[in-house]
């Protein structure tokens, strides 16, 4: 349905060009939910910024295609990507305070986009709004439309946020860690609620997160992020429990060892490279306890290594 091939996008700054992503590639099938994982800085949310055409004013697609069921979106006029962005292609964003209009009600939010997107009358748009409300769990959907953003809880803003990118409602929805800055519990409600709509709505998943926890859950495929590149990607379960890249096996030690509080937390030395003056070899050759001469001068590709896993290390390649 939605496939990225080849995609460099850079950013032009009064000190110089910052590469944030280079040759990214994968693709996103009919009611699939794909996983991208990495530390801040990856790249993770830029490149679903680039899918909807939200780059900033600054920014430079260097080269590259993103096909949503045949079209290139990066070709389109602002008028035609604005016909698939909510419709097509819908978006939760981290923080849903910043998603949602501060002065307005959110059945009035809610109603507006349906309306938008359904081209339905004001009465129509209310009833199917007490229904969007209903389809995210809200309990007293009638009450909760007449609240303000500040009147709820941090859960049930983000409930009101998947409701309206569920409006239209799209092929592909686009989370960018949408349960960070929520407790547990909470956490795992929101969870629950995206595999209920990818499984009875038949929406595709772009779930772009830092925690592995939640990628078990709900991904059935995987894409590991480093420095602006998909430095591996296959089956969830393989990335997970075979991982091949060092950098992913990192990430998978620096988890809390449940059964075991004593065991001090494993952190992944160095630091992310500087973009604006990026490495010729691996990116994640200074921070690899398993770095030879050639990573240092030979940027390795992303490469089949068994079933659908793909790694891009040398020391995969014997």
């Amino acid at each position: 349905m939605l496939e990225v091939k080849d995609l460099h996008v850079n950013f032009q700054t009064f000190r110089g060009t910052i590469e944030a992503l280079k040759n990214i590639n994968f693709s996103i099938a009919e009611k699939e939910v794909v996983g991208i994982v990495g530390e801040s800085g990856s790249g993770k949310s830029i490149t679903a910024l680039t899918i909807l055409g939200l780059l900033e004013k600054n920014a430079d697609i260097a080269s590259g295609e993103i096909t949503y069921r045949g079209d290139n979106l990066l070709a389109l006029s602002k008028k035609e990507i604005q016909t698939i962005r909510g419709k097509k292609i819908a978006m939760v964003f981290q923080e849903p305070m910043t998603a949602l209009h501060p002065t307005m009600k959110v059945g009035e939010q809610l109603s507006e986009v349906i309306r938008r997107h359904r081209n339905v009358s004001r009465k129509e748009a209310k009833r199917l709004m007490l229904v969007a409300l209903n389809d995210v769990h809200i309990h007293q959907p009638e009450y909760v439309a007449k609240q303000y953003p500040f009147e709820l809880s941090g859960g049930m803003r983000q409930r009101i946020v998947i409701a309206l990118a569920m409006a239209a409602p799209p092929d592909l929805l686009i989370a960018d860690e949408p349960t960070t800055a929520l407790d547990v519990t909470i956490q795992h409600e929101i969870l629950q609620l995206m595999k209920e709509l990818n499984e009875k709505k038949g929406t595709s998943i772009l779930f772009i997160t830092h925690d592995l926890g939640v990628v078990s859950q709900i991904c059935n495929r995987t894409i590991v992020m480093y420095a602006g590149e998909v430095i591996e990607s296959g089956e969830t379960k393989d990335v997970l429990y075979t991982p091949q890249h060092p950098y992913t096996k990192a990430l998978i030690e620096a988890l809390p060892d449940g059964k075991n509080a004593n065991v001090p937390l494993k952190a992944i030395q160095g630091e992310v490279p500087n973009l604006m003056e990026r490495p010729i070899g691996c990116a994640f050759a200074s921070r690899c306890s398993h770095v030879m001469e050639t990573c240092k001068t030979n940027p390795p590709a992303l490469a089949h290594w068994q079933n659908q896993h793909d790694v891009a290390c040398w020391l995969e390649r014997g």
